[in-house]
């Protein structure tokens, strides 16, 4: 049996040591410095932004680092960018985006991990390394591919331009979130499905009975993170969506530079920040708690 001493977590100060009081206290006090500094590093972006955002152009070029506006707040930015802008149609737009690459990424990396984790077929481990060397093709290269093949979808030679099919299909072939869910069910015990496959499941069975209820956790993450991304993603829909009425929200504010004021941009960008803050607020607890679940079920 180990010794109690030997269970104890080591740190930078002993155990002697965290009984001094000047050791607890400079502890204590590194502890609040550094959160201090997280929630500014964090917040104070945020919080700039909500002041340029209900700022006018003026104010903001004048004193841009001022903690609060120095006249009138301009509520009237934020109405006028919804209206005349046409935020509400542009967040609809990205967000019908981020819903389909969410469903496309998970049906594709779920799948993909179950055949690579529980299935095993002969060929799974040249299939899983080929996933793991697309990590190292940086995303600029394979645009010019991409492209050509949504202009001509082979074998069909259908164009995809200016549909979302166009965003939905490039992004579900992610292989990190691939590794993440194959991971996820590495640590799912063998015995769950060995059972299964006594009992005359079949591996579609297996899959929608066995794993996908044990997998929730880590596909909310997976889920959350793709749709943040997804939220922010600029440079591929404005490539592939020409249409100004079906563009998300980061282009067509990018797209609306030239004939804006700052204070109209500023204000866009404050309402469409917005969705991806209350998303993780709504539900940071299933997320932490599929993060620290993301090691698997142990047996």
């Amino acid at each position: 049996m180990a010794r109690a001493s030997e269970l104890v977590e080591r740190g930078i100060l002993s155990a002697v040591e965290r009984r001094q009081t000047s050791a607890r206290l400079g502890l204590a006090v590194t502890h609040v410095v550094l959160l201090i500094v997280l929630v500014v590093t964090g917040l104070l972006p945020l919080l700039w932004l909500a002041k340029a955002a209900v700022s006018t152009t003026q104010d903001t070029v004048t004193d841009p680092l001022a903690f609060f506006p120095s006249g009138e707040i301009a509520w009237s930015n934020l109405l006028d960018a919804w209206t005349t802008g046409r935020i509400g149609q542009f967040l609809l737009n990205t967000a019908e985006i981020a819903a389909g690459t969410v469903l496309a990424t998970l049906f594709v990396s779920v799948t993909a991990a179950y055949v690579i984790s529980v299935l095993r077929p002969p060929w799974a481990r040249y299939f899983f390394g080929a996933i793991l060397a697309t990590l190292f093709i940086p995303g600029v290269i394979s645009l010019v591919p991409l492209y050509l093949t949504v202009v001509s979808l082979p074998p069909f030679d259908v164009s995809l331009l200016n549909t979302y099919w166009a965003i939905w299909l490039p992004a579900s072939a992610n292989a990190v979130v691939v590794v993440i869910v194959q991971r996820f069910f590495d640590g799912i015990p063998r015995e769950l499905f060995e059972a299964a496959r006594i009992d005359g499941a079949g591996p579609v069975r297996v899959f929608l009975l066995i794993a996908l209820p044990l997998s929730r956790p880590i596909i909310g993450v997976v889920a959350l993170l793709t749709a943040v991304n997804s939220w922010k993603d600029f440079l591929w829909p404005l490539i592939v969506i020409s249409d100004a009425s079906r563009q998300p929200i980061s282009v067509a504010l990018a797209q609306s530079a030239q004939s804006t004021t700052l204070s109209f941009q500023l204000a866009g960008m404050f309402i469409a920040v917005l969705v991806p803050i209350v998303l993780f607020i709504a539900f940071q607890r299933s997320f932490l708690q599929g993060v620290s679940a993301t090691g698997g079920i142990k047996g």
